[in-house]
């Protein structure tokens, strides 16, 4: 029995582009022709024809694929490469399970950066995104940090720098710059990069400043805004201070 062209390829559940690029790349012998000129497949096509579709089933890129003496194959360290590549998208896709079971756990509206489902809904909107940026800007190691600063309940000043009104006088300002001056420090002391993160970062300084700043002044009111840059200018002071 033989088959078209056609007919072949919907046997092996391939297309008629398919069969004929096969053709021009060597990997699929050209059939006899009728009288009337139209191929003429036979069992051989076909069996060559699925062991290169399994190939291709496999991840196998075309341009790998080699006749052997028993039809068609992949050499060992095409293989080998193909594994590795099959490995790190099996770990991906665990470790995205891993945080879609955490975010599910949680209850967590906003998809946060991997290893932060379980600590999102602690964190406000703003803190959120901040974290979602800190991801594109900081190297995987330093977000390492960053989860074990943000894991712990909030204190005080963070909970009142979080819901500062916009209209909030000097004196309610000044008493949490103090305060949060305090939490500020204690974070940078424990993460002495996080005052000069030049080597942990993905992007360059100038653009990582100007992302953050740009992306913090649409996150927080003007009084947040005032609260934090002092209170961080505080924090460092008496870090300052002590090196000195």
């Amino acid at each position: 029995m033989t088959w078209s062209t056609r007919e072949l390829a919907n046997l092996a559940g391939t297309t008629l582009n398919s069969v004929r690029y096969y053709h021009r790349q060597g990997l699929l012998d050209e059939p006899a022709r009728a009288p009337n000129g139209y191929k003429q497949y036979g069992a051989e096509h076909l069996v060559r024809l699925l062991q290169i579709r399994r190939l291709r089933d496999l991840g196998v890129p075309v341009a790998a694929i080699r006749r052997t003496e028993g039809g068609v194959g992949a050499s060992a360290e095409v293989l080998r490469a193909l594994d590795a590549e099959l490995r790190e998208t099996v770990e991906r896709a665990r470790s995205a399970r891993i945080e879609i079971a955490a975010l599910l756990e949680h209850g967590s509206v906003a998809t946060p950066p991997p290893g932060f489902a379980d600590v999102a809904e602690r964190l406000s909107p703003a803190d959120r995104a901040m974290v979602l940026l800190y991801a594109q800007l900081y190297v995987p190691e330093a977000m390492e940090d960053v989860r074990r600063s943000v894991e712990g309940d909030m204190d005080a000043a963070t909970l009142a720098f979080e819901s500062l009104p916009e209209d909030a006088d000097e004196t309610v300002r000044e008493r949490l710059v103090e305060e949060l001056s305090v939490t500020i420090e204690q974070v940078q002391r424990s993460y002495p990069w996080m005052t000069d993160p030049r080597h942990r970062l993905r992007r360059s300084p100038v653009v990582t400043a100007e992302t953050m700043a740009e992306t913090m002044r649409s996150l927080y009111n003007e009084a947040q805004l005032d609260v934090l840059v002092r209170a961080a200018a505080r924090a460092q002071a008496r870090i300052g201070a002590d090196g000195a």
